[in-house]
């Protein structure tokens, strides 16, 4: 497999602040290496004298959304450079497509991958995800917003009596079959403490239960040559421009193709169209100030397919005129490794996705999240890392007063958001480490 900074991008720079930040990364990369070696000389000296272990990991929600395709890549990273040796293989849900698989298998070119589903008796739908489940030593489940393969992993436990453990998620309550399945596992990492003291409240007893990054922290996917030309064709030089992403309280899945319409969808609907204006007019408010009082231009951009509509309508349409000539709306959707390599170019990143600051902080740049009550609580990771004063209640006036400020300080005072990023950075590091080390030690043999 590739090394972990293969591919990276180079950024030209020449300002004083970005030789800073320049330095900032390598002294992260040397924390990181020395982390890294010394966790592996561990690892190889542990497992000397057996075959290499077999992880099977249970994750691809879905492909509408660059974030949910991050949970994937991300996991792979942090096995790729913290469990080095081990075999990993990818059960994917059928929603994953060429092209996302593609993307993946550019950066894992040794990847491989099933789908397919273990029925009642305990057989696999198809050979490959047999001789997957057959061969793996545990069961990894990866990030998400709560335990999404759950059937998947009941399924696998009851007919192979083999480990599992589940790595990031969200705990939204007490779901009946989640909650059982997560007493068994062998861990389980909530990417955020409320969903940690939650799962407690509801009596869920896994014996490792603590807080774990989003794996899509660790995601390092790059496509340097599309984001490069995108920025040239639009006038948009790095680290002198800003990021912003709009959204719905429900995102709108009905209206993409094939797209159901379930039995709340009027509900979601109404209050998406009731709280549109509420929930962007304060975006707007930071662009026209971004715009007006620095040299700074902004570029509206998407986390999920349903947000080119919102972007265009609820942002770009309604600025002033002689704003929206210094905003770039991007107008067709892209995959992860476009948009991290747009991200690392950038001053920043501020709106109401959860996702693209996530790996953004993981890449060292600055983000700020707006959130919802509508919302699970993983936008309290943000407080868990050390970034609660990035983190947006959107239902508060006190808090949403306090957006347009906090955006134009990352252009104002950029150290001192570099700063608060290289501080959550390390701190993500060190649960990346340890979350890995206990996953090394539930592996059997």
């Amino acid at each position: 497999m590739e090394k972990i900074f293969k591919g990276r991008a180079v950024i030209p720079t020449a300002t004083a602040q970005e030789k800073a930040g320049r330095t900032a990364s390598v002294a992260r990369r040397t924390f990181l290496g020395a982390s890294v070696a010394f966790f592996a000389s561990q690892i190889v000296t542990a497992a000397a004298g057996r075959r290499n272990p077999r992880i099977l990991l249970r994750s691809s929600w879905q492909v509408v959304n660059i974030g949910d395709i991050a949970h994937t890549p991300g996991v792979l990273a942090l096995l790729e450079r913290y469990l080095p040796e081990a075999e990993v293989v990818l059960w994917a849900s059928p929603s994953l497509s060429p092209e996302v698989a593609a993307m993946e298998h550019r950066r894992f070119p040794n990847l491989k991958i099933v789908k397919g589903k273990i029925d009642q008796s305990g057989k696999a739908s198809n050979a490959e995800l047999g001789k997957a489940i057959d061969r793996a030593d545990f069961l990894l489940h990866g990030s998400g917003p709560y335990l999404v393969a759950d059937k998947d992993v009941a399924a696998f436990v009851a007919h192979t009596k083999k480990p599992f453990g589940v790595y990031g998620i969200t705990y939204r309550g007490n779901r009946g079959l989640e909650t059982e399945l997560l007493s068994q596992a062998k861990f389980v990492f909530f990417r955020d403490s409320v969903s940690l003291e939650k799962a407690k409240r509801d009596g869920v007893c896994s014996p490792v239960m603590q807080f774990g990054p989003d794996g899509a922290f660790a995601v390092d996917l790059r496509d340097d040559e599309s984001a490069v030309s995108f920025l040239k064709q639009n006038g948009l030089e790095p680290k002198k421009f800003l990021c912003c992403i709009p959204r719905f309280r429900y995102t709108p899945y009905w209206r993409l193709k094939g797209g159901r319409k379930r039995d709340d969808f009027a509900v979601k609907h109404a209050r998406n169209e009731a709280m549109k204006e509420h929930d962007h007019a304060p975006l707007r408010a930071a662009i026209t100030e971004v715009v007006r009082q620095s040299d700074t231009k902004v570029l509206i951009c998407p986390e999920d397919m349903t947000q080119m509509r919102i972007g265009r309508e609820m942002l770009f349409a309604r600025l002033p005129a002689d704003v929206k000539k210094r905003v770039v709306l991007r107008t067709r959707y892209w995959m992860t490794d476009e948009a991290v390599s747009t991200y690392v170019r950038s001053a920043g990143l501020f709106g109401l996705e959860m996702h693209s600051p996530i790996m953004c902080i993981g890449n060292g740049i600055p983000a700020l999240v707006g959130r919802f009550e509508e919302q699970t609580s993983k936008g309290f990771m943000w407080q868990d890392i050390g970034l609660g004063e990035w983190l947006f209640d959107m239902d508060r006036p006190e808090q949403v007063a306090k957006l347009t400020p906090a955006v134009m300080s990352l252009i104002q005072n950029p150290q001192a958001a570099q700063e608060k990023v290289k501080q959550a950075q390390n701190f993500i590091i060190r649960k990346q480490q340890e979350t890995m080390s206990i996953l090394a030690k539930s592996i059997p043999g």
